[in-house]
C-alpha cells in the first residue's frame, strides 16, 4: 500500500496518539482521585460505555487520518492491449464476387468492425500488400486513422503473403525487417503483445520476401512466418473467398481464383495463431468477436481512501452512541 500524502497522514496519527495519551492520563487521574477519596471503582458494567466510546472515537480519528493520506493499493488488471496489424490483401483476386459484394469489400467491412470493437489500449496499424508494393499506416491508438486507411483500400496487383508478413513486422518494430541473404528469418527481438490479423484469399504470387519470383507458397511465406513466430507474434489469418472459387477480370484477362485455405492455415499454425474461415459476408461480420487478442497484465492503482473513510465513520458513530447512551454526554 502506498500513500499520496504520507506527511498529512502522519500528522493525523500524531493527533490521534496525543488524544489516546490524554485519555489514558485522564483515566489514571480519575482512578487516583477515587483511591484517595476511599471510593470504590464503579461496579461491573457501570461506566464502561464511556471509555469504550472514547477509544472507538480515537480509533475512528486514526483511521480517518490514514484516509486523508490518500492510501492506494496496486492491483494486477488483465486487459487487451498491445499492437495489432491488419494486413489487408488488395490483390486483383480480391475483386472476386464469390463473397458479396466482393472479397475486398467484405474484408474491409470486417476489418472496420474489428477496429471498432477494440479498446483504446490497443494500437492498430494497417498494411495493404500487393506484388507491386506495400502501403502501411503505422500502429496508433487513434483508431480513426486506421479506419481511414482501411476505407481507402482498392483492389489492384498481385499478392505476396511473405512480403505482407515482413511489412507487418516492420510496422510492429518500427524498423525495416527483411530476410537474411540465405533466406533465413532474422532475429527482431520478442514482441509477445503484438498480433497480425491477415485478411486474404490465400492466393500467393511470391515476391521479394522470398527472394524469388515463383508461385510457391512455402518459399515466400515460411521464412516470414518463422520470423514472426521467433518474435512471439501471433498471426491470425482470415480466409476471404470460397473453395469453389470464381473468375475475375484482371488487366483484361479472365482468371479463375479460389480460396487457398491451406496456405492461410499453415501461416497461422506456424505462429501459434488461428485460421478463421469466412466464405460469406455473414461469417466475416463475426470475425471481430472470434479473434481473441492476448491479455496483458498491468498493475494499476486502486484508491482506498473511500473504504478508510467509511470505516472511520462507523467507528466514530459507534463511539458517539456508546458515549451518549452511557453518560448522556458526547465526550
Amino acid at each position: 500500500m502506498s500513500f499520496a500524502d504520507p506527511v498529512l497522514g502522519a500528522v493525523g496519527l500524531l493527533v490521534a496518539a496525543a488524544l489516546a495519551w490524554a485519555a489514558v492520563a485522564a483515566a489514571r487521574r480519575q482512578a487516583a482521585a477515587l483511591a484517595v477519596a476511599g471510593l470504590a471503582a464503579a461496579g461491573p458494567g457501570r461506566g464502561r460505555g464511556r471509555p469504550a466510546g472514547i477509544w472507538l472515537t480515537i480509533a475512528g480519528l486514526a483511521v480517518l487520518a490514514i484516509a486523508v493520506a490518500g492510501p492506494s493499493a496496486t492491483v494486477p488488471v488483465s486487459r487487451a492491449s498491445g499492437t495489432v496489424i491488419l494486413a489487408m490483401d488488395v490483390s486483383g483476386s480480391m475483386a472476386a464476387t464469390d463473397v458479396a459484394p466482393s472479397r475486398l469489400a467484405a474484408a474491409k467491412r470486417a476489418a472496420l468492425s474489428f477496429i471498432d470493437a477494440q479498446p483504446d489500449s490497443v494500437d492498430i496499424g494497417v498494411v495493404a500488400f500487393t506484388q507491386g508494393g506495400l502501403e502501411a499506416a503505422l500502429p496508433t491508438a487513434d483508431h480513426t486513422r486506421s479506419e481511414a486507411a482501411v476505407r481507402r483500400l482498392k483492389a489492384a496487383g498481385g499478392t505476396s503473403l511473405g512480403d505482407a508478413i515482413l511489412a507487418s513486422l516492420s510496422a510492429i518494430t518500427h524498423k525495416t525487417v527483411g530476410l537474411r541473404r540465405d533466406g533465413s528469418a532474422p532475429d527482431i527481438g520478442y514482441w509477445p503483445s503484438a498480433t497480425i490479423v491477415l485478411f486474404s484469399d490465400g492466393q500467393d504470387d511470391g515476391g521479394a520476401a522470398s527472394g524469388g519470383s515463383g508461385s510457391s507458397t512455402s518459399t515466400s511465406t515460411d521464412p516470414a512466418a518463422s520470423a514472426a513466430g521467433k518474435a512471439g507474434v501471433h498471426i491470425d489469418t482470415v480466409g476471404v473467398g470460397t473453395a469453389a472459387g470464381t473468375t475475375v477480370d484482371v488487366d483484361g484477362y479472365h482468371l479463375f481464383t479460389a480460396l487457398n485455405a491451406a496456405a492461410l492455415r499453415s501461416i497461422a499454425q506456424a505462429t501459434a495463431g488461428t485460421y478463421h474461415p469466412a466464405s460469406d459476408a455473414g461469417e466475416l461480420n463475426g470475425i471481430a468477436s472470434s479473434i481473441d487478442l492476448r491479455l496483458t497484465v498491468t498493475h494499476e492503482p486502486l484508491p482506498l481512501a473511500g473504504a478508510f473513510i467509511a470505516f472511520a465513520l462507523v467507528l466514530l458513530a459507534v463511539g458517539a452512541v456508546l458515549t451518549v447512551t452511557r453518560s448522556g454526554r458526547v465526550v
